[in-house]
């Protein structure tokens, strides 16, 4: 089913909406809370939560792209589930990590104002990167896809990934640093 349909569905708060999310989006939206969750339940029950969001925002949302619409809010559920729960079961250390590792760089912003500043900033530079360093930087940070994964991925070492991420992570704090944004 066309996007435009699905949104027509959630616009006239028709069930079906749902449905037609899941079948199109439910497996996206389950590996994005997979990555950072671990674990099967809880997968499960952010997914299900993504689509009682969606029927919330929309209307009075029109999302342009419906698969980054259930992305986000996918990811922000679970980022928000895992922050909950913190407990080293859930994802063996790995969301920790990737924010902590991103944390170095970006530090956490108080107000929407310095957020919606830091978004705009972090965009321009990614649009900026090469293709293969921008995707390897968004598989671990927005997917949180370990790097041995993100390794077989692009058939290099994971020593390569540490690198890539390592430089782009550096680039990024310089980036801030020149506009006045960085920690």
């Amino acid at each position: 089913m066309e996007d435009k349909h699905i949104i027509d569905l959630y616009w006239q708060k028709d069930q079906a909406a749902i449905k037609e999310s899941d079948a199109k989006y439910g497996a996206y939206c389950s590996t994005i809370a997979d990555n950072i969750l671990h674990s099967q339940e809880d997968t499960e029950e952010c997914v299900n939560d993504t689509w009682l969001r969606a029927w919330n925002a929309i209307p009075p949302e029109k999302p342009k792209r419906l698969s980054v619409f259930f992305g986000r809010i996918t990811r922000n559920l679970a980022i928000d589930r895992y922050r909950r729960d913190r407990a080293q079961k859930y994802g063996g250390g790995q969301t920790a990590l990737c924010l902590d590792e991103l944390g170095e760089c970006i530090g956490e912003e108080s107000t929407i104002e310095d957020r919606l500043a830091l978004r705009e900033l972090i965009n321009s530079f990614l649009s900026a990167l090469p293709e293969k360093n921008r995707n390897i930087f968004l598989l671990r940070y927005w997917y949180m896809m370990p790097v041995a994964d993100i390794a077989n991925r692009y058939s290099i070492s994971e020593g390569a990934v540490k690198m890539i991420l390592q430089r782009v992570r550096d680039k990024l704090r310089e980036h801030l640093r020149k506009e006045g944004a960085g920690i």
